[in-house]
């Protein structure tokens, strides 16, 4: 009996997410991944049950990719939340097809019946009461002021990575710290208390 060839599932992941990112994911499955990875299609398939298990799988891997990405390194509220939302339109931006696979065609299991889901998720809620104990603003107009940014950031995000138009994450940015502005003020923010790297000026 041939000996079975043991292609870890670490790198089938990984060149499936290249491929996904390159090509997009109608153009990854198991024949191309046996191109890219170069063995036969028997090592991939030894690793996943079946097709959808290969799916979840890869869902995971390519969150978790873009999570990473999108991790703040910034102790100050504010500016986590703004590394964030550059983190989002780079990957909008540079990578438009992994965009499009977990915010647009609904793979990363974010879905959520309102608005509101936006602020009761886990991570913005740490985020709510720190931007509340930075600006020292309600929980409520806080949670407002995150919802509508993060709206009108995906909104343009969305755009972009479905080439709806074209700009860069400087024009980008600046239209969203604009808004953001008038956000900040809506939840009762006092206009010299706005950091001036959400105003976009130079300090």
């Amino acid at each position: 009996m041939a000996r079975k060839v043991q292609i870890p599932k670490e790198m089938i992941l990984q060149a499936a997410l290249e491929l996904l990112i390159q090509e997009g994911y109608s153009a990854v499955n198991i024949k191309t991944l046996a191109k890219k990875i170069g063995c036969s299609t028997q090592p991939i398939v030894w690793q996943f049950d079946n097709m959808e298990g290969f799916r979840k799988a890869l869902t995971e891997y390519a969150l978790s990719y873009a999570n990473n990405k999108m991790c703040p390194s910034a102790e100050n509220a504010i500016e986590a939340f703004e590394q964030v939302g550059i983190a989002f339109l780079k990957i909008a931006a540079n990578e438009s097809n992994l965009f499009r696979f977990l915010y647009l065609d609904g793979y990363s299991g974010t879905c959520a019946n309102n608005f509101d889901a936006l602020i009761k998720d886990e991570d913005n809620s740490v985020l709510i009461k720190r931007i509340v104990e930075y600006f020292q603003i309600s929980e409520e107009s806080t949670g407002r002021y995150l919802q509508n940014t993060i709206i009108y950031t995906h909104g343009i995000a969305s755009l972009v990575a479905t080439g709806v138009i074209k700009a860069s994450i400087e024009e980008m940015m600046l239209m969203i710290n604009s808004v953001g502005d008038a956000f900040l003020l809506q939840a009762g923010v006092p206009m010299h208390k706005i950091p001036q790297h959400i105003r976009g000026e130079k300090k």
